[in-house]
């Protein structure tokens, strides 16, 4: 199910997912254009009836900055790592009830470690624990993939639930590989296996 609206920028790129009544706000005030609607059942009310819009395009450009650097949030982060703990390999999915996906400094703040993406994991609270504030190496503990900082791209769509019509304009803009690892994260611990794995 969409729970959104997709706006692309002037150049039909994609930016964000926005809420129907934002899309409709700027569809009225001139804004933004209808490019992909649902004409089966459109938006009413007593003087207007306009198609649902499914994605929309700004009339003017917006300039987005490509050198962010979005905070680590869990949410992401277990994403990026395919909702898999990173030193024993099990699925968030296959942990016990008192067993949770959990963030792991590989190099601890007590040792200097900073909270960035090259140094942050996805650990289930067990190895997390078992590690404490030593580096992996010194228990004899193996990280399963290097942490990278994800492309831009996946931090902007990797938790959103694009439909069919919407994800076309990411395909167009950053290829196949980047739409099938964001339909691989939506899918999660099932999908994120095989993309992992793969």
């Amino acid at each position: 199910m969409t729970v959104g609206c997709l706006a692309l920028n002037a150049t039909f790129e994609p930016l964000t997912l926005v809420p129907m009544r934002r899309a409709l706000r700027l569809v009225l005030e001139g804004k933004a254009e209808i490019v992909e609607a649902d004409r089966d059942r459109p938006v009413t009310s007593e003087r207007l009836r306009i198609p649902r819009p499914h994605v929309i395009r700004l009339m003017r450009f917006v300039h987005v900055p490509r050198k962010f650097r979005r905070h680590v949030t869990n949410t992401f982060l277990f994403a990026r790592d395919g909702y898999r703990c990173q030193y024993c390999g099990r699925l968030g999915a296959e942990l016990r009830p008192r067993e949770a996906l959990t963030r792991d400094h590989v190099v601890p703040f007590s040792r200097g470690g900073a909270n960035s993406w090259t140094n942050v994991v996805t650990a289930c609270s067990p190895c997390n624990t078992r590690k404490a504030d030593r580096l992996p190496a010194e228990i004899g503990m193996h990280l399963l993939h290097t942490p990278v900082e994800p492309h831009f791209v996946h931090l902007s769509w990797a938790v959103r639930r694009l439909s069919p019509m919407q994800a076309k304009y990411i395909r167009v803009f950053y290829g196949d590989g980047v739409l099938r690892q964001l339909e691989a994260l939506e899918h999660k611990p099932v999908a994120a296996k095989r993309l992992i794995g793969g």
